[in-house]
């Protein structure tokens, strides 16, 4: 495993659309690994490709939920809703308020290309909502209440 450096705002990689994972090898293991260890140490919960500058549909997240790996993950259902302050590894010192849902339902590939269907609801639903929105190429503060201060 390596560190990988995390691209910050406002590198224009941070607004790119990923691509899709078509290939389940080594190299995305390595990359999962990489990006675990990644946000550990920068004291994160999630951590998305882009942010390690590769346009590729990946993104890991760590709550008291658990450790969880998403490869092309979608939601499929959302309902509910949560405010609460949201800061980003590639925006450091900044945070801003954030409406999300409160309960989410994510297709997605495991590293081994085996497909899940699984609910997150409250901290992990936001993180979800956070990390995926950084494959589409939105960071948070383009979601954020006015008075935030990103």
């Amino acid at each position: 495993m390596a560190l990988r450096d995390i691209v910050k705002d406002p590198d224009p990689v941070l607004r790119r659309h990923s691509r899709p994972v078509e290939v389940f090898d080594a190299k995305l293991g390595k990359l999962l690994d990489d990006m675990r260890e990644t946000m550990l140490a920068a004291d994160g919960v999630g951590l998305a490709a882009p942010q390690v500058g590769l346009l590729r549909r990946v993104a890991v997240i760590e709550t008291e939920d658990g450790y969880f790996e998403f490869i092309n993950p979608a939601i499929v259902a959302s309902s509910g809703s949560q405010r609460g302050a949201e800061g980003c590894l590639s925006v450091p010192g900044k945070s801003a308020t954030v409406v999300r849902p409160m309960k989410v339902t994510v297709e997605y590939f495991d590293r081994k290309g085996k497909k899940h269907k699984e609910e997150f609801e409250g901290w992990t639903a936001r993180a979800c909502c956070h990390e995926f929105d950084h494959l589409d190429g939105v960071l948070y503060y383009d979601k954020a209440e006015k008075e935030g201060n990103a």
